[in-house]
This record gives C-alpha cells, sequence and structure tokens, in this order.
C-alpha cells in the first residue's frame, strides 16, 4: 500500500510512517473505526517546549496527551498473564504407530508461561504502545509484548509511537540533547529492530513524531 495515497499530507507533516507486515492495510481496512481513533489523535496532537522541558516518566505531559485523546474513545491499558496447560496422549498400542488415545494420561500447567506483558492502549484488536524518552531497550519489551499478544489472538496489529529523529533540533535549541540522547527511544533504534523481525510475525505501523507537533517556531 502507498502510505501518500492513503494518509494525507498535514498528517505526514506531522508524522513519518513506517508499514511492517501490512499494518496499515490491516487497519484501514479491516480495523476501520480503531484508525478513526488513531487519526483523530493524531490531527489533534500537539504540545508545547514546556511539555518537553517537564519531568520525564509518568510525569511527562506529553504521554497524558495520548490519555486525554484515546480514553474517551475506549483505548485502555491492558495487562495480561496466563497459564500454560499441556495435556500428553499415550500411543493407543505398541502395533499402532502414529495413533493416539483420545484420554490424556498426563496433564501440567505451567504457571506464568505468559506475565506481565502489557501495552498502553488497546481496543478490539489493535494495540497501540508510545515511547517518548526511555531506554531504547524498551522497544523489545513493547515488541515482545505485542507478538505475544498476537501469538494469543488477542489483537491483529499493532501501533508503536516515538520520536523522529528530527526532534532533535528542537531539543538543541532548548538545550536538552543529552536528555533526549541516542540510547534513548526514538526512529532509529525502533526501525533496526523491525527490520530484523523482533515483532515476530506481528503487523506493526511505527510512527515518529515531527516538529509539526511542537507549537512554535524552532
Amino acid at each position: 500500500m502507498d502510505i501518500n495515497e492513503v494518509l494525507p499530507e498535514e498528517l505526514q507533516d506531522k508524522f513519518e510512517f513506517h508499514n511492517y507486515g501490512h499494518a496499515l492495510e490491516i487497519l484501514t481496512q479491516a480495523c476501520q473505526e480503531e484508525w478513526e481513533d488513531l487519526v483523530h489523535c493524531f490531527e489533534n496532537l500537539l504540545f508545547t517546549a514546556d511539555d518537553i522541558m517537564k519531568a520525564g516518566g509518568n510525569e511527562s505531559p506529553i504521554p497524558k496527551k495520548f490519555d486525554e485523546l484515546l480514553y474517551p474513545r475506549g483505548w485502555r491499558e491492558i495487562r495480561i498473564t496466563g497459564d500454560l496447560l499441556v495435556k500428553m496422549y499415550p500411543r493407543q498400542s505398541s502395533q499402532r504407530r502414529g495413533r493416539f488415545s483420545d484420554t490424556p494420561f498426563d496433564e501440567k500447567v505451567i504457571k506464568g508461561y505468559i506475565d506481565g506483558h502489557n501495552i498502553d492502549f488497546i481496543k478490539n484488536k489493535v494495540a497501540f504502545d508510545l515511547e517518548w524518552n526511555s531506554k531504547d531497550q524498551t522497544f523489545d519489551r513493547d515488541l515482545l509484548a505485542m507478538r505475544t499478544y498476537f501469538d494469543c489472538s488477542l489483537i491483529d496489529v499493532g501501533v508503536i509511537v516515538t520520536r523522529s529523529e528530527e526532534l532533535n533540533d528542537i531539543f538543541r535549541s532548548l538545550g536538552l540533547i543529552q536528555k533526549y540522547g541516542a540510547s534513548t527511544t526514538w526512529m532509529g533504534k525502533l526501525l533496526y529492530r523491525l527490520k530484523s523481525r523482533r515483532n515476530g510475525g506481528c503487523p506493526i505501523l511505527a510512527v515518529g513524531i515531527r516538529k509539526k507537533c511542537v507549537k512554535g517556531e524552532f
């Protein structure tokens, strides 16, 4: 799918988009309600230099802006856990190779086989994660979570939003380039993980926040 045919120019001015595993096709054709929510979020996302300069982590106003835009539309943070039930079926007889009983002779439960995987926002079968300024290894956690949800048939597609490299111009002008360093979460650190397929089979749309999302002249 040609991104230029799907995404209006104004949206591409604010964000960069990278399509892996036909994520954009799934979003626009099979998850239209969720895609409309995301487009609404992208169109209305704006923040200021003051937002950038405030404390990071959970205190940063930037993740809260996504909460304000997505929670009213039914998106919720979700964490899953799961145990694995393993059943062992015996062969019917020594003379019938490849034929197995309908009744297991033993069962084992592996507790916590899936545990601790959380995603910032999920609605129906679309997952959405934001990484504004964490250690870049956080992308590995996000991609593992999304591929786990996908393998469990809980989602069909994932969206990860992070910083575009061009925001470094603003960080330099604000004297914050050390805070937003190369080893934190930005698009370059995400793309090489996607190119090496750390998302497994889960389709991912990678979205980079560009300078047009920031109010003011820089």
